[in-house]
C-alpha cells in the first residue's frame, strides 16, 4: 500500500502563483506515471497534468503554458507549477500515482486532495 500526501493548496490572488506537492510513501513497485486532477464544486474530477516514466507530459489546454508537472526521483516527490493562476482553476486538485508491482500488475493510488481557491 502506497500512501500519498498532497501540500501547497491555498488560497492567491488571480495572476499568483502556487506549488503543489505529492509525497509518497517508500515502495520496491516501479513508478509508471503521476496525474495532477482537479475538481471543482458541481463538476466532474478532470486531468489537468501527467507524466510518465519516460518523461513525456500532457497538458490539458486549459492550463498549458501556465501548470508545469515535474518530479523527483530522488526524494519520492511530484510536483505541479502552477502560474498566472485563474479563478477558473478553484478546485479541490488531486495527485494520482501508478506503480507498477513485480507481478506486473498495475496499481495506482489517490492522493487525499488539496484545495487551490483563486481570487479575482
Amino acid at each position: 500500500q502506497v500512501q500519498l500526501v498532497e501540500s501547497g493548496g491555498g488560497l492567491v490572488q488571480a495572476g499568483g502563483s502556487l506549488r503543489l506537492s505529492c509525497a509518497a510513501s517508500k515502495t520496491s513497485m516501479t513508478f509508471k506515471e503521476i496525474g495532477w486532477y482537479r475538481q471543482a464544486p458541481g463538476k466532474q474530477r478532470e486531468l489537468v497534468a501527467d507524466l510518465n516514466n519516460g518523461g513525456t507530459t500532457i497538458y490539458a489546454d486549459s492550463v498549458k503554458g501556465r501548470f508545469t508537472i515535474s518530479r523527483d526521483s530522488n526524494r519520492n516527490r511530484a510536483y505541479l507549477q502552477m502560474n498566472n493562476l485563474k479563478p477558473e482553476d478553484t478546485a479541490v486538485y488531486y495527485c494520482n500515482v501508478v506503480f507498477i508491482a513485480p507481478s506486473e500488475y498495475a496499481y495506482d493510488y489517490w492522493g487525499q486532495g488539496t484545495q487551490v481557491t483563486v481570487s479575482s
